[in-house]
């Protein structure tokens, strides 16, 4: 049972497809497997194994997140200095509420 906080070690797809190959073409044990790769129980790599067997090295894709959504670095700095603006708008509209001059002079002081 998980306990609250607890963190889960993550396989990458390549380990896993090594694992399968181990024990289908070279006819390795769980176990062993286990033991070679890093894994920490025979019973996950035995898991990886009835997953293959179901529906292919397809079962090994990590399915996290919204696959529809790709956010590129770009993106991400384009939505930042974005938000930089809109500050930056709200601030002068509150100083010229305030009757403060929107010269240069003024800001820099």
């Amino acid at each position: 049972m998980a306990v609250k906080g607890q963190k889960f070690k993550h396989y990458p797809e390549s380990l896993k497809v090594e694992a399968v190959r181990l024990h289908v073409e070279e006819g390795w044990s769980y176990r062993k497997i286990a033991e070679h790769l890093g894994v920490q129980d025979k019973y996950r790599v035995r898991t990886w194994m009835r997953k293959y067997r179901e529906s292919g090295e397809v079962s090994f894709k990590d399915g996290r997140g919204n696959p529809h959504r790709v956010e590129t670095e770009q993106d991400r700095e384009i939505r930042r200095l974005q938000m930089e603006v809109d500050v930056l708008k709200k601030w002068l509209q509150i100083l010229n509420r305030e009757g403060w001059k929107t010269s240069t002079s003024s800001l820099t002081s």
